[in-house]
């Protein structure tokens, strides 16, 4: 089954767009065009899954999960792109039954960012500690985690949808994310800037650490735009044999 725009004789075009699940605004804003149809949790898992309780599956081709995540691996920097091989979340394992081509995605300026396949870990809270992350990495093996592609795997494999997720890694494994940041995220998935500055006017220090997370974060969602192309497939997006 092809989830792209590339049909043969024989085998048409499904004219229904892909499903594409998002945590931030400026996620959904990359990923918003034709052939797709974009949510956005604004970081809130309880928000998503009701999202998708109302969501008609009938009207899609397949879901995608597609936006930043925090690394787990140490050995990805901030712009790497992970193309997921499962999700995990507990004792529950989804397989990402697409496989993204990393080949035409590397090719699409990312520099030198790296494209790696690996597993994905799906949590209901932000993990922003270095020590946790490393605990989780240790324990799972997962390359990075998000607070999205397990809920949106989950109700894939209930509506009988092929799955795949494409996550860039904006805080590594590394470096803290500062809880500031998260409490300054608004219901509509933006960022309230007027919180950050007075958090950082009580507390200066915050300063250097929120300048660093801006870093990455602005090089992980140069990085998403370059891998925005193969969203709709074409070629690049097919579904394995299941």
């Amino acid at each position: 089954m092809k989830l792209g725009a590339g049909a043969s004789a024989g085998n048409p075009i499904d004219p229904r767009p892909v499903l594409i699940v998002t945590g931030l605004v400026q996620e959904a804003r990359i990923a918003a065009g034709p052939g797709m149809t974009v949510i956005c949790s604004s970081s809130d898992p309880q928000q998503l899954r009701a999202l998708l309780t109302v969501f008609d599956p009938l009207t899609i081709r397949g879901v995608i999960s597609f936006g930043v995540a925090g690394g787990l691996d140490p050995t990805l920097k901030s712009g790497d792109v992970v193309m997921a091989t499962e999700v995990l979340a507990g004792d529950t394992r989804w397989l990402a039954g697409l496989a993204l081509n990393e080949g035409m995605i590397a090719s699409v300026g990312l520099g030198r960012r790296r494209v790696v396949r690996g597993r994905l870990a799906g949590v209901e809270q932000v993990v922003a500690a270095r020590a946790v992350k490393a605990a989780l990495h240790s324990e799972t093996g997962a390359a990075a985690v998000d607070m999205e592609s397990h809920i949106a795997a989950a109700y894939a494999a209930e509506v009988g949808l092929p799955f795949a997720a494409l996550r860039v890694i904006s805080d590594p494994a590394s470096r803290a994310l500062p809880t500031m940041v998260m409490a300054a995220i608004k219901p509509n998935g933006d960022i309230d800037l007027r919180k950050i500055l007075r958090g950082v006017a009580r507390n200066p220090l915050t300063l250097r650490s929120l300048v660093s997370t801006g870093i990455d974060f602005n090089r992980a969602l140069r990085s998403l735009r370059g891998c925005r192309s193969f969203l709709l497939g074409g070629e690049s997006l097919v579904a394995a044999d299941f």
